[in-house]
């Protein structure tokens, strides 16, 4: 029993000790905040003019909105360009007269054209009409047969690009044509490496051929008029095939042209890409090798040297002859043109060796 009692008197103590210390604790809990009234809110938005920020920005926006359409429909209307593709020359549509076609320069879409071995002869030349009519011209060449010399005056042209490089190897560029004149044309050059000649015209034009058809291009093809080998018949039409021989000195260069049109044939029946093949017969002008062993070339180094000109055989064999100018003109026409080919391009009349010495 006093055990019993001692226990209860211990947990009274313990309790008053609780309660006492409770009383003199520093703790209290926070109050609960009341949510702001109402009026409370409508006094916070009427104090420092707030309501009259609001309804004035309100006003702002609104009026913005309601007035940017009506004035777009008031302004003229944005003329519409359309372009043709691989023309260069541009549409314009909407009110007002029609302008009709527009030629590249004008006000038409700039060009990106390839020309391949365009530090030679012919290349120069056709380069130079490219960048005289506003086109964007870049030339790819490995210089051996051509010479910087021929577009030492293009250098500094923002237009103007010029690559060295052997199309042997494939290359990729984005460009809408592509003219492929990358070969050596003459016999001393092409005699001189006839297996490097033969792979410019095979592996060249296959590469130049899987660009085009990669990026769309339009391809141009010079071949030449020894495709026809010894000639039966003169003048010779596009449909005759030749006299051949696939295995002479000159094959390297005559059959590989040969294969660079069927290469180009089998492209576009079978690819769908747009060729243009041109063959091209004897060219003389400016920037002409005088040691390349064609005939107007000879003449004319035997002129400036004051030897005798030198006629070989009876001279009663028949050229015939153009000048560079007419020939790159009617390059570019091919280009431009919607006829597949090919097609020589030459001088329809013909003169003999005779006649030529005589008037060189």
């Amino acid at each position: 029993m006093k055990q019993l009692h001692k226990q209860t008197s211990l947990n009274h103590r313990r309790e008053e000790e609780m309660l006492g210390s409770s009383e003199t604790s520093p703790y209290s809990p926070k109050s609960i905040k009341h949510t702001r009234s109402l009026p409370r809110s409508i006094n916070y938005l009427l104090r420092e003019q707030r309501l009259l920020f609001i309804l004035v920005g309100i006003l702002i926006g609104s009026t913005f909105f309601i007035i940017q359409p009506t004035l777009s429909r008031l302004g003229p209307p944005e003329p519409v360009h359309t372009f043709l593709p691989r023309t260069g020359l541009a549409r314009f549509a909407g009110p007002g007269p029609r302008t009709g076609r527009v030629p590249v320069g004008i006000g038409g879409r700039r060009q990106r054209i390839v020309v391949t071995g365009g530090a030679g002869f012919v290349g120069s030349h056709l380069v130079d009409k490219l960048i005289a009519r506003g086109d964007d011209v870049i030339v790819i060449d490995n210089f051996f047969t051509g010479r910087k010399e021929n577009l030492v005056h293009l250098f500094g042209n923002p237009r103007f690009e010029l690559i060295r490089h052997d199309v042997v190897e494939p290359i990729l560029l984005e460009v809408d044509q592509i003219y492929h004149l990358a070969c050596p044309a003459s016999p001393v050059h092409y005699k001189y490496n006839p297996v490097k000649t033969i792979k410019t015209n095979v592996m060249g034009t296959l590469n130049m051929l899987g660009l085009a058809k990669r990026i769309g291009a339009r391809f141009l093809l010079t071949s030449t008029s020894e495709v026809y080998g010894d000639p039966l018949e003169h003048p010779q039409k596009e449909t005759y095939w030749g006299n051949v021989n696939p295995i002479g000195e000159r094959s390297c260069y005559d059959e590989g042209k040969r294969t660079a049109e069927t290469l180009a044939m089998d492209y576009h029946r079978g690819a769908g890409v747009e060729v243009r093949i041109a063959r091209i017969f004897n060219t003389y002008g400016p920037r002409m090798c005088l040691d390349d062993g064609r005939v107007v070339s000879n003449f004319v180094a035997q002129a400036i040297r004051k030897q005798p000109l030198t006629v070989y055989g009876d001279g009663k064999q028949t050229r015939s002859f153009q000048y560079v100018s007419d020939l790159v003109n009617g390059l570019v026409a091919l280009m431009e043109s919607e006829h597949v080919g090919p097609f020589n391009l030459g001088n329809p009349g013909e003169f003999t060796m005779l006649e030529l010495a005589q008037v060189s």
